[in-house]
């Protein structure tokens, strides 16, 4: 651990925004420097939590002029390293939970704007009160903060319906690794006057500025039907969910593996004995005669059925935790729809040698988007190389190493996989043009 008390650097941190802002000693900083998943870990020279943008400001530009990374972090919910100092960089860790305010929300637009520390939770029960609600969300909705996910464009299980975080997102305040604040937050449906900042910051990972306030779109609250299925394939789950096309608020498909842990863990009654269940959500209402050729279904007739049948797919990560031992891989990708089934089969058939267990996948459907989640006994090369050999399977189809979880640190050695050349170039371009001293989150989306 670095000895950060001899560091001049925190004695400027401390005198910009407080001691008691300052967080040094190692306990104090644990929980910042570790990410979800513990397979990420790395060493802070101190984290700080600023109150307002102003001061976030001060840090920035402080830290610019010394030339020490900046780690711009949420609720640290994410799955990639991409919100931790990597190991050995004495970077700062930015933590924004204290920018926690909300506005009201406007009554005819359904806008409002809230800070980049608000949690998912907060903001769906701020939305609620003033009869709206806001289209993504996601199972870490009580920590995931609203600025983490504009920073990573997080997808959730609302995505086939009202589209990833980008597309609620109508402006944002932000600040530049100078310290410079930008800000674009009047919600214009019409604005052509040159570049969107907005829309470029978002899934930029921290990497080009530090998001510090959001102007959001709300929608109205819809009522909808919830159905589970049981079918013997994923391209079965496809065809059930292609049904009600146009009509699609979620599509969730859960392979065996998850759905009986999480029966094993909560006590939940899994509804059919098929090898996959599929959840769809369904605005406009479900006629018998459009479920009536299959022999797996049932509707969520009240409140109960759908906490119950929603947790089967959310609480499977959860579940895993509890049963499974050693290491977690959890891969998050997307291929075309029309390859998803075999996607599937290809994944599973490779990830059954040995040395690996507890392999599951599950995810959004319709959004083509599977989680990959399996275990194997030690951390090392080879368990490095299956993550990568997944990652080339997918390339191979056409698709994402990354559907909603971001690049982070974990995946930066392999952007090649879904990016071009010519892109990526374009991209350390733009990160060169904004933050010419890479400071902000150094070793994310890019190694080097």
């Amino acid at each position: 651990m670095i000895l950060i008390q001899e560091h001049p650097l925190v004695g400027q941190l401390v005198n910009a925004i407080g001691a008691e802002h300052v967080l040094r000693a190692p306990d104090l900083m644990a929980a910042y420097v570790v990410d979800w998943t513990g397979r990420y870990c790395g060493d802070a020279l101190c984290v700080v939590r600023p109150g307002t943008v102003e001061q976030v400001s001060s840090i920035l530009h402080t830290c610019n002029i010394a030339g020490v990374g900046v780690v711009p972090q949420g609720g640290n919910t994410g799955l990639v390293g991409g919100s931790v100092p990597a190991p050995g960089s004495g970077a700062v860790v930015l933590s924004l939970t204290r920018l926690n305010s909300m506005g009201p929300v406007d009554p005819v637009t359904g806008q409002v704007s809230v800070g980049a520390g608000v949690t998912l939770a907060a903001l769906n029960a701020h939305a609620k009160a003033a009869g709206w609600v806001f289209g993504v969300d996601l199972a870490a909705r009580d920590s995931a903060t609203i600025g983490g996910m504009v920073a990573t464009n997080a997808g959730g299980i609302h995505v086939v319906g009202n589209g990833m975080m980008r597309k609620q997102v109508l402006g944002i305040e932000a600040v530049l690794a100078t310290g410079e604040v930008i800000r674009s937050m009047s919600g214009l449906a019409k604005n052509n006057t040159g570049y969107d900042l907005t829309q470029l910051l978002c899934g930029s990972e921290g990497t080009l500025g530090v998001i510090t306030e959001v102007s959001l779109q709300l929608i109205r609250p819809r009522d909808t039907e919830l159905i589970i299925a049981g079918c013997d394939s994923v391209e079965a789950a496809l065809m059930i969910a292609s049904r009600f096309a146009g009509r699609l608020a979620a599509a969730e498909i859960m392979d065996r593996g998850g759905i009986d842990s999480v029966s094993r863990v909560t006590g939940i009654t899994v509804p059919f004995p098929t090898p996959f269940h599929v959840l769809v959500e369904v605005t406009g209402g479900v006629s018998a005669d459009s479920l009536e050729d299959l022999e797996h279904v049932t509707l969520a007739m009240d409140a109960r059925d759908r906490e119950n049948y929603w947790a089967l797919r959310e609480r499977i990560t959860e579940a895993m935790a509890v049963e499974c031992t050693g290491v977690s891989h959890k891969l998050d990708i997307s291929v075309p729809l029309a390859d998803l089934d075999t996607v599937y089969r290809e994944i599973t058939t490779y990830l059954d040698q040995p040395g690996v267990r507890d392999v599951v996948l599950f995810g959004h459907l319709m959004d083509g988007n599977f989680h990959v989640f399996f275990t194997t006994d030690t951390d090392g090369s080879h368990e490095e190389a299956l993550d990568i050999a997944v990652l080339e399977l997918v390339a191979a189809h056409g698709g994402s190493i990354s559907a909603e979880h971001g690049v982070g640190h974990m995946k930066a050695d392999h952007l090649h996989l879904s990016r071009s050349a010519g892109e990526i170039s374009a991209m350390r371009g733009i990160k060169a043009a904004l933050d010419p001293k890479g400071i902000l989150n150094p070793g994310v989306l890019f190694t080097h």
